[in-house]
């Protein structure tokens, strides 16, 4: 791997990890796209995986005291666990382009609504009914295409939870997903080589948390729902240009 593309990596983990700290979401939707612009794209999601995986790790263990806070988040990983492997045995052989443009649909009529309706939320008796379907949708799109998190960070939000367990909830989640496709980069050899730049970019990955926290703190409670709908209308669009564009 040149010396361009490392620091181009790292470069681009640091600044993705950082709006992740803050918002809970958006290292590979910043840290993808840049590497592919300096490697090919199997690079930069093996370089990608395993930092994003230690900071959504660390930064669900930095809130968990906000636990209880948190709602519906066994169902919904239990649920995502079975719809991820319905979708890597089931839907595999479907075409990506219907999925993504379900993604895509699903999560901007979300954006719609929240600019729409500000204080949307889904109650508490109504997300319980919900959460098994969300996540098995989510798993089995993560299992299919490898992507769950704008529809997990829109189900997520519309819970309208202190943002301290907010983080907590889409980052155990994202961290589970994590998990699950670690040892496929392994086992399928895309780590291969990319190990030491993965394992590098993971030290300014997680020294963005203290930063981004307090950045995260020093928002509003609007401020916040702001910062995590335009991340979620940023990745929608990023996902539909490079999928049909």
């Amino acid at each position: 791997m040149s010396t361009t593309v490392v620091i181009v990596a790292l470069a681009a983990v640091v600044v993705g990890a950082l709006l992740k700290s803050v918002s809970g979401l958006g290292l590979p939707l910043v840290a993808i796209p840049a590497i592919t612009a300096a490697a090919d794209i199997e690079t930069a999601v093996a370089v990608t995986a395993l930092p994003n995986l230690a900071l959504n790790a660390a930064l669900a263990w930095s809130e968990r005291a906000s636990w209880s806070d948190t709602r519906d988040l066994p169902i919904l990983g239990a649920a995502g666990f079975v719809g991820a492997i319905a979708g890597t045995l089931i839907l595999v052989s479907v075409p990506d382009e219907p999925l993504i443009v379900l993604l895509v649909v699903v999560v901007a009529v979300y954006v719609a609504t929240y600019f729409a309706k500000p204080d949307f939320s889904v109650p508490a008796d109504r997300s319980r009914r919900l959460a098994p379907a969300v996540g098995t949708v989510a798993g089995a799109l993560q299992g299919a295409v490898g992507i769950s998190g704008p529809v997990v960070a829109s189900w997520i939000h519309s819970y309208r939870l202190p943002r301290s367990a907010h983080i907590l909830s889409v980052t155990t989640l994202f961290a589970v997903a994590g998990f699950a496709q670690l040892p496929t980069l392994v086992l399928s050899d895309e780590m291969d080589g990319r190990w030491t730049v993965a394992l590098l970019a993971c030290i300014p990955a997680l020294a963005t948390i203290p930063v981004g926290s307090r950045l995260r703190n020093a928002l509003s409670s609007e401020g916040f729902d702001r910062v995590v709908v335009a991340t979620l209308a940023v990745s929608v669009v990023a996902l539909a240009v490079e999928t049909f564009v």
